[in-house]
């Protein structure tokens, strides 16, 4: 059963998780983090709860909510067995030293896009975003990222930025910004849903490479120490996601019983659920869930190296590109 730890983030910062003994009743404590609050990025490790795969899987699984301390972060101190993140966030962490490592593409299409108001016909395409303001989330990626699309679409890719974190939404909704960058599968319903839709522009029609925003991670230390136990986790969560592309609707119903508190609008998971699962947002490589594809590793992780997004553990820019192959594990996977 997943346990929702209403306590801070410190606490599990302060409290180490993941050990592979048995409670009294038999199962083995496991622990997953969360990137953000509850969504159907999430739908999958919900409904291994709610349908009980983990359980018959023999682990009790404890998930640890979002706050300010990053997933890798927790991850790679011990103080989560897994955590759900970004393809991103494993490079920055891993490059710079962390322990952490990607072990299974729960969202295997790139979510991200350009977002704009549906309304604002002075921005038809990304090269009319020159000059106009951003409003974003504080990664170094972002910039490189709006400036190759910009350009690629025959702009100078020179704007303004504005840093909100999550009202950068409301920022482009109320016009105090221009754009921003949105999950469509998230976000992008729920403008529509408040009557304020969006118009997006997709990074990889512009010949940006795809990326996986969303995945979920671990430590090498954790894997090798509980293969088994890892092995039955990610079994049984990607059966959970297999269950939500082949029945969304009740998936999205069993995330909204899971999380009552922070999922207010049932309509929004449903929708996203549907999206998810009918535009091939699940499926990967050969059409399975959960294999992540070498191939999306080399083409980012270049992008973020060429663009000298990743530094060491002093901060300064990689000198090598590093073998992207160590950033990702399929091994732990049923028929790895």
């Amino acid at each position: 059963m997943i346990t929702l730890i209403a306590a801070a983030m410190a606490v599990a910062m302060t409290t180490g998780c993941g050990s592979s003994q048995q409670t009294s009743s038999g199962s083995t404590p496991v622990s997953i983090a969360l990137d953000w609050t509850p969504n159907t990025n999430h739908i999958g490790i919900f409904v291994a709860d709610q349908l009980g795969y983990y359980k018959d899987a023999g682990l009790n699984v404890t998930i640890i909510p979002y706050a300010s301390t990053q997933p890798e972060t927790l991850v790679a101190h011990g103080k989560a067995d897994f955590a759900v993140g970004n393809q991103a966030g494993v490079a920055y962490a891993r490059a710079s030293g962390q322990d952490v490592t990607q072990v299974l593409a729960n969202i295997a299409k790139t979510q991200y896009a350009i977002g704009v108001g549906a309304g604002n016909n002075a921005i038809r395409s990304p090269k009319n975003l020159d000059g106009k303001t951003y409003a974003g989330f504080g990664t170094p990626d972002e910039g490189p990222e709006l400036k190759y699309v910009i350009k690629a679409d025959g702009g100078t890719g020179v704007f303004k930025t504005i840093t909100l974190n999550t009202t950068a939404y409301e920022a482009v909704y109320n016009g105090s910004a221009d754009f921003t960058i949105a999950v469509t599968t998230w976000e992008g319903i729920q403008a529509k849903l408040l009557g304020k839709p969006m118009r997006f522009f997709e990074f990889t029609d512009y010949g940006f490479p795809a990326q996986y925003s969303s995945v979920i991670e671990s430590s090498n230390k954790y894997l090798t120490a509980n293969p088994g136990v890892a092995k039955k986790f990610l079994a049984a969560t990607q059966k959970g996601y297999q269950y939500a592309q082949n029945h969304p609707v009740e998936a999205a119903k069993l995330l909204v019983k899971a999380n009552p508190q922070t999922i207010k609008d049932a309509n929004l998971a449903e929708q996203s659920a549907l999206m998810l699962a009918r535009n091939g947002y699940y499926k990967g490589a050969g059409g399975k869930i959960g294999p992540v594809d070498a191939a999306i590793w080399k083409k980012y992780g270049n992008f973020l190296y060429s663009a000298k997004l990743l530094t060491d553990a002093n901060g300064k820019p990689l000198a090598r590109e590093p073998d992207w192959s160590t950033f990702f594990t399929n091994a732990y996977l049923p028929g790895g």
